[in-house]
């Protein structure tokens, strides 16, 4: 007989902006997602402050079983960056919820960028948007067998759609290897925008694979991120006009346009409930992986 598959482990927390309302992305999360959640059976290890909440909505039965950290005040945010570094499942989390509100002085607070910092490191999806968790929970879903949990079509047709492509200079040739390898999803989309030379190094990458008219301006570069490429594509991303964002990052170095950095994940945020950023190399060649088989089932 073959080891039960364990169980899934999600940390969650919400900024409070996004806990109390009956309409706030926390109460949307779980009534979005309600059915992907059903199907993968996770558990959950909630902030203090952000469980309440749940509770107070009447949603607990979705956030069972569960594990209770202390407020973020008390710790609680610290121990669940603690959690993402263990190597021990039942002291670990496989993926990390955190709706941010990208105006709360707590966003910034340095285990709030610990947290995504060790997610990117240790190859843990960092969930900051809505969007990006819903989206997610429904592609992790498929795994568990499940085809009743799919949504309708939201973003799906990608057609219609819009993807941000963005790498360090240190994580650029992955990002050519995953498009490389996922190249018939990322063809899918009507339109690429990427910085720089990733969209560059991209475009000859689709040369050489459509050939060298088809593949030209299979990308549409802006300028480097220093110089106001991440800034060009946020104010794409505030008019609704990409809603994902593929930003490969190398968390091991210094970088002095950081500010860049954080404005496009802030403008993501400011959408929350339409556009994500993946930023693990793990986590973008899984998400291709499970988009694609999402597509196949929307055209079966």
């Amino acid at each position: 007989m073959s080891p039960l598959k364990p169980r899934l482990r999600i940390g969650l927390i919400a900024n409070r902006s996004h806990q109390d309302a009956a309409g706030s992305a926390l109460v949307q999360l779980f009534k979005r997602g309600e059915q992907s959640i059903l199907a993968l059976n996770p558990e959950w290890v909630v902030v203090g402050r952000t469980l309440d909440a749940i509770h107070s909505h009447g949603l607990s039965q979705l956030c069972d079983p569960h594990i209770r950290f202390p407020y973020g005040r008390d710790g609680g945010l610290m121990k669940l960056v603690a959690h993402v570094v263990n190597s021990d499942p039942h002291n670990s989390v496989d993926a990390v919820v955190y709706l941010i509100d990208p105006v709360d002085p707590s966003s910034v607070f340095p285990e709030a960028l610990a947290l995504k910092r060790q997610c990117v490191i240790h190859g843990k999806p960092f969930l900051s948007t809505l969007a990006s968790a819903c989206e997610w929970l429904e592609l992790e879903a498929l795994t568990s067998g499940s085809t009743t949990h799919l949504s309708e079509g939201r973003g799906f047709d990608l057609a219609k759609e819009s993807i941000a492509l963005i790498a360090h200079d240190a994580m650029k040739q992955k990002m050519l290897k995953i498009a490389e390898k996922h190249f018939h999803v990322l063809d899918q989309f009507e339109h690429r925008y990427a910085t720089g030379t990733t969209g560059s190094l991209l475009n000859q990458l689709a040369q050489r694979i459509k050939g060298v008219d088809a593949g030209r301006y299979w990308v549409q570069p802006f300028l480097s991120g220093p110089m106001g490429g991440d800034a060009q594509i946020a104010e794409l991303v505030l008019e609704k006009k990409i809603r994902r964002i593929l930003f490969l990052e190398d968390p091991h170095v210094a970088r002095q346009h950081e500010a860049d950095i954080q404005l496009l994940e802030r403008a993501a945020r400011t959408v929350t409930d339409f556009s994500l950023v993946v930023s693990d190399v793990d986590g973008s060649d899984r998400w291709l992986q499970l988009m694609t088989q999402r597509l196949a089932l929307s055209r079966a």
